[in-house]
């Protein structure tokens, strides 16, 4: 287990995008969270700093609290590749997937509590009696019970789940019940996802940071500079963009030009992300002069995710039986992860560059990607899955497709781009829904309340 350093979040920048009320209102939240701690410390503990939906968001979160005054830190545990495997089976197994199809008896229980236990012996060289530990996700949900030993008020935060349970979600939540039921408080994305059996539920909405590199406002020209300099798209670009870490792609040939209207799907390369349903639906509405662009982190940059390279060989193995009026415009992307911020800046530039964006996840805690999309004022496409159903707003801020359908995003892709007044319409909407719904204002007073409760229960 270590710690991540993070440096404190510029204040002036989120008051330029939250504006005078809303500015006010978050320093007034955090100077009475930070008097109710009064020198207790927030730590978060999830299994790794980069990639994934969990890093961003503590990536986020956990500078602008410091830089608001408040005592938040973050822990990543350490785990071995059985570990990640069995932790990543649990994770598709709350979503309602079978997932890999592995066992989740005794013998991965026993592994599973093995590395925690050494985890529990670096846990108390951190926490102290008081303090109010979030447990994110399965892959260290294990130390709930070692973080209530040391005298902490312990958060279980859920990112994942399925809308309506089944036998996979069942057999995942029979693995973590018991640790998980032993938290304080326990935290989920949206209210169908709730166990009945989960212990003091809150539901609150993760939020995208628009001061990052990943979605900082970038002019048409810069988004195709950093894409050209990546190699994302052809030409020299302006020699003002540096792109050290040059994607690894595969295609037929050169890259696509800039005036190509494109579609994109940036995620990790993962099964319930059905990017294999983004290039059959990209092939069912063959739109000639069009392009697809799926992307997804380097296939060995994300360590608790060991199915990466196995659905990327699948997407390549579709991809490549495609028929080559259609393959040679499509291209699947790896962003290298060896500078997170030039990673970031270049997912950035793809959805700022896109002309219609789409996330075809077959379940969704909340998606992330297409709430920055979002922001980027980009028409969204979603399965009408998890947190997706909630962020987007039929026809006012996106289009959501039917999951049941392998190519449902065929026939809107083609609507969409063929209907530029559409497409501004929607990307319109979707930005306007983020800035009011979910930004990190809203994200961190809901937290504060969260643990004021807590801090109060403890003095009872």
């Amino acid at each position: 287990m270590h710690e991540v350093a993070v440096r404190a979040a510029d204040i002036a920048a989120y008051q330029r995008v939250l504006g005078p009320e809303r500015s006010l209102a978050l320093r007034s939240g955090a100077e009475r969270l930070a008097g109710t701690l009064a020198g207790r410390t927030v730590w978060n503990i999830n299994s790794t700093s980069a990639g994934g939906g969990v890093a961003e968001l503590l990536h986020s979160l956990v500078p602008l609290a410091q830089a608001l005054g408040i005592p938040v830190r973050w822990l990543v545990i350490d785990g071995d590749a059985p570990f990640f495997t069995i932790t990543k089976r649990l994770c598709t197994l709350v979503y309602g997937s079978a997932g890999d199809g592995g066992p989740t008896g005794e013998a991965e229980q026993e592994h599973y509590r093995q590395v925690l236990r050494a985890n529990a012996d670096n846990l108390a060289e951190f926490v102290r009696p008081g303090d109010i530990v979030i447990v994110h996700e399965a892959q260290p949900a294990g130390l709930i019970p070692a973080a209530a030993n040391l005298g902490a008020r312990v958060v279980y935060r859920a990112h994942t789940g399925c809308d309506t349970p089944n036998e996979h979600t069942a057999r995942g939540w029979s693995f973590l019940r018991p640790y998980v039921e032993k938290a304080d408080a326990s935290v989920f994305l949206i209210e169908p996802h709730v166990p009945d059996w989960a212990p003091n539920p809150y539901v609150i909405a993760p939020s995208i940071d628009p001061c990052s590199p990943k979605n900082v406002d970038l002019s048409p020209a810069t988004a195709v500079a950093v894409l050209q300099a990546a190699g994302a798209l052809a030409g020299a670009g302006s020699g003002q963009v540096e792109v050290r870490h040059p994607v690894i792609a595969v295609r037929d040939g050169e890259p696509p030009a800039a005036d190509v209207p494109m579609v994109v799907q940036v995620s990790r390369w993962d099964r319930l992300k059905d990017m294999v349903g983004v290039l059959r639906s990209f092939a069912a509405a063959d739109v000639p002069g069009t392009w697809l662009t799926l992307a997804g982190s380097e296939v060995t940059g994300v360590s608790d995710d060991p199915e990466a390279e196995e659905i990327f060989e699948e997407c390549r193995g579709v991809w490549s039986r495609l028929p080559p009026s259609i393959r040679s415009r499509v291209q699947l992307l790896c962003l290298p992860m060896a500078d997170p911020r030039e990673n970031a800046l270049v997912v950035n530039a793809l959805q700022q560059h896109a002309t219609v964006v789409v996330q075809k996840s077959l379940a969704e805690g909340f998606g992330l990607t297409a709430t920055e999309a979002m922001w980027k004022s980009r028409p969204l496409l979603a399965n009408a899955v998890g947190g997706l159903r909630v962020q987007v707003v039929p026809d006012e801020s996106g289009i959501l497709l039917d999951p049941a359908q392998p190519t449902g995003a065929a026939e809107p892709i083609a609507r969409v781009l063929g209907d530029p007044a559409l497409a501004e319409r929607l990307g319109a909407g979707a930005r306007r829904r983020v800035h009011e719904r979910y930004l990190p204002d809203r994200h961190l007073l809901e937290w504060g309340r969260l643990i004021t409760a807590l801090s109060d229960e403890g003095e009872r």
